[in-house]
């Protein structure tokens, strides 16, 4: 793979043989970025699970304390008054049939889908559509419900879903790269105290394998995955 001048005069930076410290590796992550944009930080996660089996899969949600720095698109199946709630909340798109007719015709302008449970049968024709994207609503991540105007907040708020995928890996966005170094290890903690709550228990040996920090199109960072604690006071006060 050919990569920009600017990739990699930030790759430079990046020592591979070394594990770093959460908060020395956010910084770094910081001055890595190579976009002319805002770039997004993201943590990609090694689990040692067997995602193959269903008893080890870890999917979950959490609300990011500082936010992801992205004001998400969020599209809600609901009719009558759940519709109105949803609207006055803030859903971008909020329909029934009308929208299962766009959706199936190409339109995908969204990062999150909630719907009410009475809508279930007819959104589960989309699956094919949403699930590859990881949009399909589903019960344990709370956007099957029939208090969408809560989702739909906690979605607007900062709220995040992750799941493993075949190989074992998760991924996640903490913000933006604009963000003070502090708030975005705050993200950090609290999304991987969740991580760490949902491992399953028929996961044997080590769990967190591998942890990478990395911007936008930016380096990957290598993480010191025994590191789940206390990290946030290594981190300069904010301004």
């Amino acid at each position: 793979m050919k990569r920009s001048k600017a990739y990699l005069n930030a790759a430079e930076k990046v020592d591979r043989t070394r594990l770093y410290s959460p908060a020395d590796a956010m910084e770094l992550a910081k001055a890595t970025q190579v976009t002319k944009f805002d770039p997004t930080v993201e943590v990609n996660l090694r689990l040692g699970v067997d995602p193959r089996k269903q008893d080890q899969m870890v999917r979950g949600t959490v609300n990011l304390p500082n936010g992801t720095g992205k004001t998400a698109r969020v599209l809600v199946f609901a009719t009558g008054d759940r519709a109105e709630e949803a609207s006055a909340a803030g859903a971008d798109y909020v329909g029934s049939d009308d929208l299962i007719e766009r959706i199936q015709g190409g339109f995908l302008d969204f990062d999150a889908v909630v719907a009410t449970p009475d809508l279930m049968g007819k959104v589960g024709r989309l699956g094919r559509v949403l699930g590859p994207r990881g949009l399909m609503p589903n019960p344990k991540t709370g956007t099957v419900t029939a208090d969408v105007g809560r989702a739909v907040t906690e979605i607007k708020g900062g709220k995040i879903e992750f799941r493993t995928d075949r190989h074992g890996n998760l991924h996640f966005v903490v913000g933006k790269a604009s963000f003070d170094k502090r708030a975005l290890l705050q993200n950090y903690a609290v999304a991987l105290d969740e991580v760490i709550r949902l491992k399953p228990a028929a996961a044997k040996g080590r769990y967190l394998k591998k942890v990478t920090f990395t911007t936008t199109m930016g380096p990957g960072i290598p993480v010191d995955p025994s590191k789940t604690r206390g990290f946030i006071e290594e981190a300069e006060p904010a301004a």
